[in-house]
């Protein structure tokens, strides 16, 4: 066994073990890292590293060791970039679908995410890719518990075997209220930043809405977070998951 150095982030809620002492974890070493009883106690790992065709690569791992694009992770990471030293106000990374930039203003992290130029929909639920899958429920009683609603749909025989994350939505004219239940966590988080991401867009096309730029607050259980993009023709365009994000506490772990 090795000792390693952590720190522990927060981004509304949604937290995060992070380390740059090694690049390569295995499934048992996530698991046991994520585990709130016997380990440090996260939502995912993240590993990160300088790198020469961009300021740093990071690779996020869910609780149960499986990959996956993190929206909130992401911001964390940046933030953790820049306490390194690696990076000044701006950046552009490596993650696990790709390239992405970002920027830090004040106490929030400008998160620049892929273009979305495709969504499903069945029924009035929309299903859409923002890096990582998502299912909406639009106009959802969030005060009932959402977790067997979710485990319902997220393991269909449609999503059993790659999973899907499962939003359920409520809006008002001054913010869009969400819940979500993660897969490889495989529970409710306090908040999903690609999964708040995808609301926002089903929340816009759902209810026709025609406005460009536009910017939506979002509540999430662990706090407030804001999605901004352009509507064009070919979709969804310069999207940005901006929020805070937090160093919590720093330590060493065996491994």
């Amino acid at each position: 066994m090795s000792k390693i150095k952590f720190y522990k982030y927060q981004g509304t809620g949604n937290d995060f073990v992070i380390t740059s002492d090694v690049f390569q974890l295995t499934t048992a070493q996530i698991v046991a890292l994520c585990d709130r009883k016997f380990g440090i106690g996260a939502d995912g790992v993240i590993v990160m590293k300088q790198e020469s065709n961009a300021d740093f690569d990071m690779m996020y791992y869910n609780a149960d060791g499986s990959e996956s694009f993190c929206g909130n992770g992401s911001r964390c990471a940046v933030k953790h970039a820049q306490f390194l030293g690696w990076i000044a106000n701006e950046c552009t990374f490596n993650s696990n679908d790709g390239a992405h930039k970002a920027k830090i203003e004040g106490e929030l992290v400008h998160l620049k995410m892929h273009n979305v130029n495709y969504l499903d929909k069945k029924g009035s639920d929309y299903i859409i890719n923002t890096g990582s899958p998502h299912y909406v429920l639009l106009e959802q009683d969030l005060d009932t518990d959402i977790v067997n609603r979710a485990k319902e749909i997220r393991y269909s025989p449609v999503y059993q075997e790659k999973g899907i994350n499962v939003n359920f939505i409520n809006q008002t004219d001054d913010c869009l209220s969400i819940r979500t239940y993660e897969r490889g966590v495989e529970d409710e988080t306090l908040s999903c930043g690609t999964g708040v991401t995808a609301a926002v867009i089903a929340e816009f096309v759902h209810y026709k809405k025609v406005e460009s730029p536009y910017t939506r607050q979002v509540q999430t259980k662990g706090g407030n977070l804001a999605v901004s993009f352009e509507n064009t023709t070919a979709g969804f365009e310069n999207i940005y998951l901006i929020g805070p994000a937090v160093r919590v506490f720093e330590g060493e772990v065996e491994i």
